[in-house]
C-alpha cells in the first residue's frame, strides 16, 4: 500500500510567516517602539529630575495633582491623559503579523482569495496544461487519463449526505492517512501529475485542480462534456475521511447501492457512474485485480455495457482475487461489483439501455459525474452560479 502526502507543519508556516513582506514591517515596527521607548526613557529621566528638584522648593505643588486624579468607584474615571505612539505601533505590528497568516493560507493552502480574481479563462488554461501531458509513452496504455480520472472520482466519492463529510472540498488524500487507505493505491502516481500541474498554477486549489483532471480525461478521451466550476478549499489532516467509503470491488449489489445512496445517488446514477470502467485497466500490485475492462481502455464510449452484458465472462483461474475473465480472449476482466450490474433486476435494464444508447449514458454519466465533483462543496464556495463548460483542446 503506497503512502504519500503533505503535512501543515506550524513551523514551517512560522517561517515562511517571518519571510513575508507584511512581517518585516512587524519587525520594522517593533525596531521604531524599542527607539521610541529609548529616547522616551531619556526625557522621562530629564523630567523627573526636573520634578524632584521643584518638589524641594514646594513639596506642596504635586499635592492638588494627586487629588485631582482621585475619583468616586461610582463613576467613570476621567480620560487618561495622552500616551505615547507605543501602542499604535504595537497594534499595527500584530495586525500585520495576523494579516500574514491569514496571507499564508489564502495564498499558499488554496485558500479563497487567492483565486478571488480569476477567470474562466484562468482555468481553461489549467485544462489545457493538463490535457497536454496526458500522453505518457510506456505507462499502461499510453495516457495517464484513467488514473487521472479516478484520482477525481475517488477524492469526491467519499461523500456523506447525513454528516455532510467528505466529498471533493477539502483534498484530504493529500494526507498519509486516506492517501493510504486501500481503494487509493496506485492514486501517487495521479497526484504526481497533478503536482507538476500544481507548480505552474499555484494558486488553483488541490481540490478544483483534482476535479478539472477528471473533467479534463473524459472529454480528452472522447466522452461528455462535464459541466464544472471551480470553488473548493483546501483543508487538514482533521478533515480526512474514515477508510471504507468507497467502493469494495469484491462487494455485489447492495454494497454498491450503500455506498452510492450514502452519497445521495439513485440506481441509475450507480450504473452510469460505474460507467467510468470504460477506461484504464486494474493493476495486480495495486488493487489486486489485473487487466482492462474493455479493448479499447484509453478511449471513453459505451463499450464497458456492451461487453459486460453480451460477452461470455468467467471466473479467472490464478493466486489472485476473485474476478472474471472473457472467455474468447481471457484478455479483458470484470470485478464482482461489475457483475452484479447484470444480475440486480435492477440494475440491469439501465446497462442494456446504455449499452444500446450511447448517447443516453454520456448525458447520465455527465449529470451524475458532475454533480459527485461537486458534493460536499457549500453552494456559497462556487465562484460562478452555474457550471462551465471546458473547452477540449
Amino acid at each position: 500500500m503506497e503512502r504519500e502526502g503533505g503535512r501543515c507543519d506550524e513551523a514551517q508556516v512560522a517561517r515562511t510567516l517571518w519571510a513575508t513582506p507584511i512581517v518585516s514591517f512587524c519587525l520594522l515596527s517593533f525596531s521604531l517602539v524599542t527607539t521610541h521607548k529609548a529616547k522616551m526613557s531619556l526625557r522621562t529621566t530629564s523630567a523627573l529630575r526636573n520634578v524632584a528638584r521643584r518638589a524641594a522648593v514646594a513639596p506642596r505643588a504635586i499635592a492638588p495633582v494627586m487629588v485631582a486624579r482621585r475619583h468616586n468607584s461610582g463613576q467613570a474615571p476621567p480620560p487618561p491623559p495622552p500616551k505615547s505612539g507605543n501602542g499604535m505601533f504595537i497594534a499595527l505590528g500584530i495586525a500585520a503579523l495576523a494579516g500574514g497568516g491569514y496571507y499564508y493560507y489564502s495564498q499558499q493552502e488554496g485558500g479563497a482569495s487567492a483565486t478571488a480574481e480569476k477567470t474562466k479563462a484562468d482555468y481553461q488554461k489549467v485544462y489545457n496544461a493538463i490535457a497536454e501531458g496526458l500522453e505518457k509513452e510506456g505507462y499502461d496504455d499510453g495516457s495517464l487519463a484513467p488514473v487521472v480520472l479516478r484520482l477525481a472520482w475517488h477524492s469526491s466519492g467519499t461523500y456523506d449526505k447525513d454528516t455532510k463529510t467528505g466529498g471533493s472540498n477539502y483534498a484530504t488524500m493529500r494526507f498519509p492517512a486516506e492517501g493510504g487507505h486501500g481503494a487509493n493505491a496506485g492514486l501517487k502516481i495521479a497526484r504526481d501529475y497533478m503536482e507538476t500541474i500544481k507548480k505552474q498554477f499555484p494558486w488553483i486549489s488541490y481540490g478544483d485542480l483534482w476535479t478539472l483532471g477528471g473533467v479534463v480525461a473524459v472529454q480528452e478521451t472522447g466522452g461528455p462534456v462535464i459541466p464544472w466550476r471551480p470553488g473548493r478549499i483546501d483543508g487538514f489532516e482533521v478533515n480526512q475521511t474514515p477508510d471504507g467509503r468507497l467502493p469494495d470491488a469484491a462487494q455485489g449489489a447492495k454494497h454498491m447501492r450503500d455506498i452510492f445512496y450514502r452519497q445521495g445517488f439513485n440506481d441509475r446514477d450507480i450504473v452510469a457512474l460505474c460507467g467510468a470502467h470504460a477506461l484504464g485497466r486494474c493493476h495486480s500490485d495495486r488493487s489486486g485485480y489485473e487487466g482492462p475492462w474493455t479493448f479499447s481502455p484509453v478511449s471513453f464510449s459505451n463499450s464497458f455495457y456492451d461487453l459486460l452484458l453480451n460477452d461470455a465472462w468467467q471466473w479467472k483461474k490464478w493466486k489472485g482475487p476473485d474476478q472474471y475473465e472473457d472467455k474468447k480472449t481471457k484478455s479483458l476482466m470484470m470485478l464482482p461489483t461489475d457483475m452484479a450490474l447484470i444480475t440486480d433486476s435492477k440494475f440491469k435494464p439501465i446497462v442494456q439501455e446504455y449499452a444500446k444508447d450511447e448517447e443516453a449514458f454520456f448525458k447520465d454519466f455527465a449529470k451524475a459525474f458532475s454533480t459527485m465533483i461537486e458534493n460536499g462543496v457549500p453552494t456559497e464556495q462556487f465562484k460562478t452560479k452555474e457550471p462551465w463548460n471546458m473547452e477540449s483542446s
